[in-house]
């Protein structure tokens, strides 16, 4: 049996390096449901990590609960879904909080909370409840503690409010965190555009598709083919 100390210290780190990565999530969902019986540990990980990490870490974890939640499922082993169902308030809370510093996060939560509703992990009520909430903390999308701050403006107040990460009380992301957001949401939208061009391995939709879209053959039709013939076959004959 693994030391529990150390997975859940691996566990932890997985948790703190997620990116937008498909990848990165399923991995730490397959490292946890290789220790399920770990599996309240390991919840009260994702728990402390989200109340610890950035906004934008938070976010990845966010999409991590699907995945997590998805594997779980179709593992059959249903005490992750049952302790996320239990608090899936606190873990919104925790990536949206109230306080208007996670409103970048906003659609992240309402995006997973509609893939774990069609999935069946959450019920459409309790989804519509938490959507209630929401709306109050999806503020204007240029949140000012998502804007840069301006160094040429810094010189124009004193320097106790020039050094202050704060704008109205919430804490604003360095650069560094908003370029890498950027660079995360952009990676998602990749994907999200290609699982919507993406065409099923099994089954016969696609052919089926494009058989409904044409027309049925008419007299017209086969009188263009009986023309292409001929200009065949005078093309042969003059060459």
């Amino acid at each position: 049996m693994a030391d529990p100390f150390e997975v859940r210290m691996r566990f932890t780190s997985q948790l703190q390096h997620l990116n937008a990565s498909v990848n990165s999530s399923q991995k730490a969902a397959h490292y946890a449901l290789k220790n399920r019986d770990m599996d309240e540990d390991l919840h009260s990980c994702i728990l402390e990590q989200l109340e610890r990490n950035s906004m934008n870490n938070r976010a990845n974890i966010m999409y991590f609960i699907e995945h997590l939640c998805d594997m779980a499922q179709r593992e059959n082993h249903l005490n992750f879904v049952r302790m996320m169902q239990k608090d899936i308030l606190m873990v919104v809370d925790a990536v949206a909080p109230s306080d208007g510093s996670g409103a970048a996060n906003v659609k992240v939560v309402r995006r997973v909370l509609q893939g774990l509703q069609q999935k069946s992990i959450l019920q459409p009520n309790t989804v519509t409840e938490i959507e209630e909430c929401l709306k109050e903390r999806d503020t204007v999308s240029e949140h000012p503690a998502l804007s840069p701050v301006d160094v040429n403006a810094q010189g124009e107040h004193p320097p106790n409010q020039a050094a202050s990460a704060k704008t109205n009380g919430v804490t604003r992301p360095d650069k560094r965190q908003i370029e890498q957001r950027i660079e995360e949401d952009r990676e998602r939208h990749k994907r999200l555009r290609e699982s919507i061009w993406a065409i099923g391995a099994e089954g016969d939709e696609e052919f089926e598709r494009l058989w409904d879209e044409v027309s049925d053959i008419g007299e017209d039709d086969y009188i263009a083919a009986e023309e292409d013939a001929m200009e065949r076959r005078q093309a042969i004959e003059v060459e």
